[in-house]
């Protein structure tokens, strides 16, 4: 407030400036009433092929791009319960994840299952946080494990498994090491 008063005629300014763009609509946002028409764009028009020229199949386009993993299909359900030592609950599935919890009347218990960014997301938070990270071998082109989880990169494709138990965590190298090859044989 105190610019505005030592500088009256700025204020005004800057106020004139801005009203046009506070006023207007923004861009792609307009009523459509005062906006222009878009200009036509006409697409080009598809040259027929000449009558003698042979027919030639195109190629199916390749992509980098993996295809879709099912996270619940990586580890089932009686996997899930096998490595957390405790019935769980059904597959909450969602994407790029899934997640087997224990019933709440029952033991601490929950596998969560993550593929793609999510899983390459939570490794570096792994990493940033200093934790422990030991290799494990043969099971693509990168494996780690921690305490509480797996991560396999596989065919360009990072897949995480997080076990969560009130347990000594050193029970749970061995498990947690088998459901990766397990996983990694999936992918």
């Amino acid at each position: 407030m105190r610019h505005v008063r030592r500088h009256p005629r700025r204020a005004a300014l800057l106020l004139a400036g801005l009203l046009p763009l506070l006023a207007g609509p923004v861009a792609g946002c307009g009523s459509g009433q005062d906006d222009p028409p878009p200009a036509a764009v006409e697409a080009p028009a598809e040259e027929a092929p000449a009558e003698d020229a042979p027919a030639t199949e195109e190629a199916p386009p390749t992509s980098a791009v993996p295809a879709a993993v099912d996270p619940c299909a990586l580890v089932t359900k009686d996997e899930a319960e096998k490595l957390a030592g405790t019935r769980l609950q059904d597959a909450v599935p969602a994407p790029e994840a899934c997640t087997y919890t224990a019933p709440p009347t029952g033991p601490t218990g929950q596998v969560e299952v993550f593929v793609g960014d999510g899983a390459k997301k939570f490794l570096d938070i792994e990493r940033d946080l200093g934790h422990e990270l030991r290799p494990l071998a043969g099971l693509g082109e990168e494996a780690y494990a921690t305490h509480e989880a797996v991560f396999i990169l596989r065919s360009g494709r990072w897949v995480s498994v997080r076990l969560v138990r009130l347990n000594d965590p050193a029970e749970n190298r061995k498990p947690l090491e088998q459901i990766a090859r397990t996983v990694a044989g999936r992918m």
